[in-house]
């Protein structure tokens, strides 16, 4: 069924899609950088410049939008998409964004975008919109994410340690500190493929709604693609600041081999992830990657307080952000 909708209505809510890919950038740029500004390898200005450009390379190497369809296609049913619904979802999760951000969290802004559709899609048509088999598998990757990237990362470091068990530690630093160059750009690659794809997917499905694109396309419209990692690399050049010291240095004190093989961990798990077609969070990813290799040093080094902190966040991202979501779509009735 196509919706009935205005070119300047539409337009405003691609712009809006837009803004959160941006902030989306903003606010996990302190995942792709945290560990190699912490370390010391690069400073912030030219870790997030490199991040930034890998988040738009991404476009070259992950060509099938498996991601995508899952967001716009396996979340929510697709008939009861409308302005109203995509308004919503995404005030939702753009609220959440800002919230966290603002007080330093790191948070999902993958399940921020699935929370508020759920709120928007639950708002106007009930429980009977939701797309169990797409939500279980994003819901169930809340934890089996921080899990690959835990059990990934402490094997890398454990490999490492096993490697390099006869160097002395000045020399392992220098290695690593070349190396770590190599992991922060695989993991930069590994979260632009995963995170852009999720508002290609929100636009992809307005534009069905909307009878600009058919269901039955393989891809969504070329312009849509550049656009959305155009907009994420320019959201992770600028930074989430207020993140950095909490995921680089308050979790667990982090060296260059330690940096290295949590981002290498990181990024095998969202090359999976992305493979699967499935929108994992990247902040959950490299939060336990970064836990595992704390813990295969010994487990005193993980400053299990703040972990256990970032997981409340994590527990209350898809409920917050589903509560404002379907606010913002019976705010979205009167102003729309």
């Amino acid at each position: 069924m196509t919706i009935q909708i205005s070119i300047y209505v539409l337009g405003l809510l691609i712009a809006l899609a837009l803004l959160f890919d941006f902030m989306n950038g903003f606010h996990d740029a302190a995942n792709a950088i945290a560990t190699v500004v912490s370390t010391g390898v690069l400073k912030p200005q030219t870790a997030v410049a490199m991040a930034a450009t890998f988040n738009f390379v991404a476009i070259f190497v992950f060509h099938q939008l498996t991601v995508a369809a899952t967001v716009g296609k396996g979340t929510i049913d697709p008939t009861v998409i409308d302005q109203y619904v995509i308004f919503g979802a995404l005030m939702g999760a753009i609220f959440w964004n800002l919230f966290t951000w603002y007080y330093g969290i790191p948070s999902s802004s993958s399940h921020a975008l699935i929370g508020g559709l759920v709120g928007a899609a639950v708002a106007k048509s009930g429980t009977g919109a939701l797309v169990a088999a797409g939500l279980w598998k994003t819901v169930a990757f809340i934890v089996i994410a921080p899990v690959l990237g835990f059990v990934f990362g402490s094997i890398m470091m454990l490999i490492v340690s096993w490697i390099f068990v006869r160097s002395t530690p000045r020399k392992v630093d220098k290695w690593f500190r070349r190396l770590q160059l190599a992991s922060a750009a695989a993991y930069s690659l590994g979260h632009g493929g995963n995170d852009a794809q999720k508002t290609i997917g929100i636009i992809w499905m307005l534009l069905i709604a909307a009878g600009y694109s058919s269901a039955a396309d393989a891809m969504p419209p070329l312009w849509v693609i550049i656009s959305c990692y155009t907009a994420i690399s320019f959201g992770t050049l600028f930074g989430g600041w207020r993140i950095v010291k909490t995921m680089g240095q308050k979790i667990t004190k982090l060296k260059p081999v330690g940096g290295f093989c949590a981002e290498t961990g990181g990024a095998i798990t969202l090359f999976v992830s992305t493979a699967l077609g499935i929108p994992v969070s990247t902040t959950h990813t490299i939060t336990g990657a970064i836990v595992g290799v704390g813990s295969a040093q010994k487990m005193s080094a993980v400053r299990w307080g703040v972990a256990g902190n970032i997981v409340w966040a994590w527990i209350f991202t898809i409920p917050a952000s589903a509560f404002v979501a379907a606010v913002a779509w019976w705010i979205g009735h009167h102003i729309m």
